[in-house]
C-alpha cells in the first residue's frame, strides 16, 4: 500500500501538529503515539485501523469533529473509502 503523506506543520514546547493526506487506501504504517493527541478531520471519510492483533475496526471522520486518544496507542491508520482524505493530528507535550 502507499504510504499518507505526512506534513509537520509546529514541533515546538507544546505541541506537534501534522496534516496527513491518503489516497484511496494509503495508510500510515505501524506506529506507537508516545503523546497523547487531538485528531481533527478536514475530510469527511472512513478510516480503518488495524490494531497490534491485526483486529481491524472503522470508524467515520466527518469533516471539523474532532476526537481525542491518549498516549500508548499503536496501530495503522489506512483510508478505507473510495476518495481523498485529510486530517489534522495534534500531538500534546505540555
Amino acid at each position: 500500500m502507499a504510504q499518507a503523506k505526512a506534513t509537520r506543520l509546529i514541533d515546538d514546547a507544546r505541541v506537534l501538529v501534522t496534516r496527513f493526506d491518503f489516497g484511496p487506501g494509503d495508510e500510515t504504517g505501524h506506529h506507537v503515539h508516545a503523546l497523547p493527541y487531538v485528531i481533527v478531520p478536514l475530510t469527511d471519510g472512513l478510516l480503518r485501523i488495524a490494531d497490534d492483533t491485526g483486529t481491524i475496526s472503522e470508524t467515520a471522520l466527518q469533516m471539523g469533529v474532532p476526537y481525542s486518544r491518549p498516549a500508548g496507542v499503536s496501530h495503522n491508520v489506512i483510508n478505507g473509502a473510495d476518495a481523498p482524505l485529510s486530517f489534522m493530528e495534534i500531538e500534546i507535550k505540555t
